[in-house]
């Protein structure tokens, strides 16, 4: 099974985060990362968010 990540490096903030997320499932790397853009970015949890989070969501690992 591959990994799967999603990294805040490849969409810019003025925090310029670092952060990547990483599990075997694409639903544990959405919620993580839904809980990181809550409570970091101050992003509302929606629907809105986590399609686009899942979007984001590769194969692999971060470089």
């Amino acid at each position: 099974m591959a990994r799967k990540f999603i990294d805040c490096r490849e969409h810019p903030s003025e925090k310029n985060c670092t952060v990547a997320i990483s599990a075997d499932t694409e639903d544990e790397v959405v919620e993580a990362a839904a809980q990181h853009a809550v409570a970091v970015h101050q992003h509302a949890d929606s629907p809105e968010l986590r399609q686009t989070l899942r979007s984001a969501v590769r194969d692999g690992s971060p470089a």
